[in-house]
């Protein structure tokens, strides 16, 4: 009897199509909306995204990135993730509705560098062995992601969690998880397959500054930390600009 092998994620990624991620975005944003997922419910596990839609952890990993900042379900850390509530209230919120052009990603990330140049600068000062080596672990899974075929949005956003985490504030973690992943530019503009340099090389540029943002907090330089930090922001604002004509709708 001849034996079935089962496909590579690699074999799935190439015979499938590059919509696969908003596939399993569409289907479980679909079971919440119409109420076959309540309010709660945690949804089902990595492993089972994977096993039925056939496809590679990353993939299910930016689905869940994608309905996590649409504020759709959170993410326990540990425990797995679970339907939102819909929320309607008279309180600071950022909507899909206020992510329509460029120039609102640009002016999420003016919010960004003005909060996180301090969370940077606070996490140089009282980082703990924890705290970096929990940096040092999303660093880690960027660099992996970064070898996938994957925009490597869901350990970018732990990173930015992780410094958040290390302040010692929990408003600082309070706020960066109410933005969710959609402060990341790559889930509203692709912005690495516009790179001049191309996709490997633009993510690795990210990745190195995400390392020289670890290294100043690691030598609890709290100047250095807020400089690179900066930096890392303000060239995503330019690469931004750079990537799409400004006020022009985003790809989706």
């Amino acid at each position: 009897m001849e034996s079935r092998q089962t496909p590579s994620h690699s074999d799935l990624h190439k015979r499938r199509p590059k919509g696969l991620v908003q596939n399993i975005v569409d289907s479980l944003a679909g079971d919440i909306r119409d109420g076959r997922i309540r309010p709660g419910d945690k949804l089902p596990t990595e492993s089972e995204i994977m096993a039925r839609h056939e496809v590679s952890r990353t993939v299910v990993r930016e689905a869940l990135s994608k309905l996590q900042a649409s504020r759709l379900v959170e993410t326990r850390h540990g425990i797995g993730t679970f339907a939102l509530a819909p929320q309607d209230t008279g309180n600071f919120k950022i909507a899909e509705e206020d992510f329509s052009t460029v120039a609102d990603v640009i002016s999420v990330l003016e919010l960004r560098i003005s909060l996180e140049t301090e969370a940077a600068g606070l996490a140089a000062q009282r980082r703990t062995d924890a705290n970096l080596a929990a940096m040092e672990a999303a660093l880690q899974a960027f660099q992996d992601s970064i070898n996938e075929d994957s925009d490597a949005v869901p350990p970018d956003f732990q990173f930015h969690m992780e410094v958040a985490g290390a302040t010692g504030n929990q408003h600082f973690s309070d706020l960066m998880t109410y933005l969710g992943t959609m402060i990341i530019p790559r889930t509203r503009v692709n912005t690495p397959s516009t790179a001049p340099e191309g996709r490997l090389n633009y993510l690795q540029r990210v990745h190195s500054e995400h390392e020289s943002i670890f290294n100043a907090i690691r030598n609890h330089d709290s100047d250095a930390a807020r400089a690179a930090m900066r930096t890392h922001l303000s060239n995503s604002r330019e690469r931004l600009k750079k990537a799409q004509i400004p006020h022009s709708p985003l790809d989706n």
